[in-house]
Formats: C-alpha cells, sequence, structure tokens
C-alpha cells in the first residue's frame, strides 16, 4: 500500500549519483544530451527546444555561434590570401556563407536556401580570382565546414522527404557548376555530395529514433488510459453483481411477504388483498429485469458464476480475514466495534469488509511486514474503517509489479456508491493510512 520504500531507495540512488566525482558524472551528462539530440522538436520550436534543462535549451546556439565566430574571419582570411579575391568580394562572401548559420536553429531550411545561394555566388566570382589555380573549387573547405553544420540541423528537424530533396539539390548544383569548371583546381563538388549525404543520414537516423521513441511513449500513454479505463469499469461491475445480491435479498423478501400476505391476515378485504398482489407482482418483475442485467455484467464464465453464488462477506467476516493475513506473516491488529455489524445496511457492510480486504492486499504487496492497524467504528450516523500501515521492516524487497490495480479504484467507487469519503495517503514515518467514512443512511433515499 505505501510507496515509500521505493521513494527512499530512489532518493538513495540519485544521492549517490550527485556524490559521486565529477568523472562519474560526464556519462550521465552525456546520456542526457544523447536523449535531448534524439528527441524531435516541432516545426515552429528551436533545436533542443524540449530540453529539460536550460543549458541544454542553449547549446545549439552557442556551438553554431562558435561556428559562425571561427569560420567569418578565417574565411575572408583564405578568400582574400589564398584565392587572391578583392578584399571587398571576401569579406561579403565571407559574411554571406557564415552569418546565416545562425538561422540554422530555429529555421534551418531558410538557412540553406540562403547558404547555397551564397556559396553558388562564390563559386562563380571565385573563377575569375588570380589565385583559384591549385584551390579547392567550386566549394572552399570553409564553406564545406559550414554546410556540414547546416545539414546536421535540418537532419534533427526536417522529414525524410526534405533532407532528400535538399542533398539532391546540393548534388545538382555541384554538377552544374562542373560544367563551367577553371583548369587546375580540385573539384570539391562530390566530396560535398557524399560528406553531406553521410551527415544528413546520420542525424536523420537520430530523428527517426526519437520519432520512434516519442510514438511508442504514445501508444503506452494510451494504453496506460485504456487499462485504468478497463479497470475502472470492471470495478464497477464487481460492485454491481455484489451489490445486486444485497438488493435481490430484499427484494425476494418483500416477494414472499406481499403473496404469503393473505394467508398470515385472514379476513384481509378484497382492495388490500388486491393490493399486496400488485406488490408482489411489481417485485417479481424488477427482480427479474435484475436479473437479466446481471446475465449481461457476468458474462459466460461458469467458474465467475459458481463463485458467486455464495454469501457475501460484511463486517462480521473481517475477524477471519484479519487471522488469515496473519498466518501469512502480516502483523495485523483488529479493533472491531460490536455495533458495527448491527448497524451496517448491507450495502456499507459489504463495501466496509472489501475496503479492508483491498487494504490489506496492498499492504502485503507494498510494504510487507509494515505492522498494521484495522480499525471499524459505528458513530450515530457513519461506519468509518481506518486501515494504518507502518514503514516496511524490509525496504529493500522488491516491490510487487503485478498487481491488478484495482485497490484505491475499487475503494473509491466503493465509497462513492455509498454517498461517503474516502481519504488515503502517505504517513510522515513512511506509512500509509486509508480511511473511509461509510454513512449510514442510503443517499438515494435522502435524494428521493
Amino acid at each position: 500500500m505505501s510507496d515509500q520504500p521505493r521513494a527512499r531507495r530512489l532518493g538513495r540512488t540519485r544521492a549517490t549519483s550527485r556524490s559521486g566525482s565529477g568523472p562519474a558524472r560526464v556519462p550521465g551528462a552525456l546520456a542526457q544530451l544523447a536523449v535531448v539530440v534524439r528527441t524531435p522538436a516541432r516545426a515552429a520550436q528551436p533545436l533542443f527546444a524540449q530540453a529539460p534543462k536550460a543549458w541544454q535549451r542553449l547549446l545549439p546556439y552557442f556551438v553554431i555561434g562558435v561556428f559562425v565566430v571561427t569560420l567569418l574571419p578565417v574565411t575572408i582570411a583564405v578568400l582574400t590570401n589564398d584565392y587572391k579575391a578583392g578584399g571587398g568580394w571576401s569579406g561579403a562572401l565571407g559574411v554571406a556563407q557564415t552569418v546565416p548559420l545562425l538561422l540554422a536553429v530555429t529555421r534551418p531550411l531558410a538557412a540553406w536556401a540562403v547558404i547555397l545561394l551564397a556559396d553558388t555566388f562564390g563559386a562563380v566570382l571565385l573563377i575569375q580570382a588570380d589565385g583559384l589555380s591549385g584551390h579547392p573549387w567550386p566549394w572552399t573547405p570553409m564553406a564545406i565546414v559550414g554546410y556540414l553544420v547546416l545539414m546536421a540541423c535540418l537532419g534533427l528537424r526536417e522529414s525524410i522527404r526534405t533532407l532528400v530533396g535538399v542533398w539532391l539539390a546540393t548534388g545538382g548544383v555541384g554538377a552544374v557548376l562542373g560544367f563551367f569548371q577553371p583548369p587546375g583546381v580540385m573539384n570539391t563538388a562530390a566530396l560535398l555530395f557524399v560528406l553531406a549525404g553521410v551527415m544528413l543520414a546520420l542525424t536523420g537516423a537520430l530523428r527517426g529514433l526519437g520519432d520512434a521513441q516519442q510514438r511508442i511513449a504514445e501508444q503506452e500513454s494510451i494504453s496506460e488510459a485504456e487499462r485504468a479505463r478497463r479497470t475502472l469499469l470492471e470495478e464497477r461491475a464487481r460492485i454491481a453483481r455484489e451489490l445486486h445480491d444485497v438488493v435481490a435479498h430484499h427484494m425476494s423478501v418483500i416477494t414472499v411477504q406481499a403473496d404469503s400476505a393473505p394467508y398470515r391476515l385472514p379476513g384481509m378485504p378484497e382492495p388490500v388483498r388486491e393490493e399486496f398482489e400488485a406488490i408482489a407482482a411489481s417485485a417479481r418483475e424488477s427482480l427479474g429485469e435484475m436479473r437479466r442485467l446481471l446475465t449481461v455484467l457476468r458474462g459466460d464464465g461458469t467458474e465467475r458464476a459458481e463463485g458467486e453464488k455464495t454469501p457475501q462477506p460484511g463486517i462480521g467476516r473481517l475477524q477471519q480475514l484479519v487471522e488469515a493475513t496473519v498466518r501469512a506473516g502480516q502483523p495485523v491488529e483488529l479493533s472491531l466495534a460490536a455495533e458495527a455489524q448491527r448497524a451496517a445496511p448491507p450495502a456499507v457492510d459489504l463495501s466496509a469488509y472489501r475496503i479492508v480486504q483491498e487494504a490489506l492486499a496492498n499492504v502485503v504487496r507494498h510494504a510487507p511486514g509494515a505492522p498494521t492497524r484495522v480499525s471499524v467504528t459505528v458513530d450515530e450516523d457513519e461506519v468509518l474503517v481506518l486501515v494504518v500501515n507502518g514503514p516496511a521492516r524490509d525496504a529493500v524487497v522488491e516491490l510487487e509489479s503485478s498487481g491488478t490495480g484495482h485497490g484505491l479504484v475499487g475503494m473509491r467507487e466503493r465509497v462513492r456508491l455509498t454517498g461517503g469519503t474516502l481519504d488515503t495517503g502517505p504517513l510522515p514515518d513512511g506509512g500509509f493510512r486509508v480511511a473511509a467514512r461509510l454513512p449510514l443512511d442510503d443517499p438515494t433515499e435522502d435524494a428521493s
């Protein structure tokens, strides 16, 4: 019933990881960064926008800024000194080929269009440069580096179809420029085409992996919601079946009393006799409708139908329940008011038993060995059911993960059915508490 042992173990794990040495924390940071890289960003978001930490969200801006600050002066210097391009043209090309990289974090496709145009224009201008012979063309080394950075940003953001289009456009522009290749240069069109393809493939695969993991997480979330909904419906059906047994008993008593009234009370006037016959007929009809509805709820399971023929338990059987739990090795104390069973109506009687039963099952499952106290008291207008357990004796016991999931759901449904209140939650010392207040008066009668 209590999740405190698990929380304490997780806390010790986090504390251990925080108190580790600096080098030991590096792999953890790298693993977190790998997760952030694989997390796809939405169309209107910058790269790493969904990262949990601020430094991770700012990392793309920092990396792109470092490349721009580094490539800008290097590009201008190389174009001026090695390619012998004019100083004005070198500066303009340097700015056009590097500064648009700043858009790659938020709008990589627009940045690609600007940079490809600038690189193509620069390749055309360099045809007339005096120092072109013996140097790379049409793409300079600096243009190749900046273009690969841009490809990485594109691969992490865009769809596969867009990436293929970008790659083919890169190869097509390089092939067209090849028809105008000056003599004595090193053609880098094929080199950029291959490197860009590799970069797009790697980053696109990372994005695809992130998309797949996100879809799996969404499906798991949907499955969990469906499982919770199915659990709720199953619990409501079980409660409905149990309530049928309670209500059917009273309806049967009414039918027998109405049918036998003329024999038990001789000399009954004819209008009164007819009234009793009408009551008996209505009771039989209602009982038949309830049984037909119950057939739908029960299904065709023979084993379930056989099990439901047994009498429903109540507060009077709590002592047997506690004794069985104690024999299983769970220390439990029971405090039971003598008048509780007599005062509780059938629905409250059954609900109180089921609440204690579910609470003890949760103690055995989640806090084995924890001392537990069960108390059932009654006052003028309600029955109070209280189940309190302390922390588990062995905090390293692995919690059972194969439970039915009906515990708290069933408790809430039963309490809601009787018009009562339920209060559950952990205790400061590591234990857990379940407190249910079940009114003795039928809430449906008050509503009517």
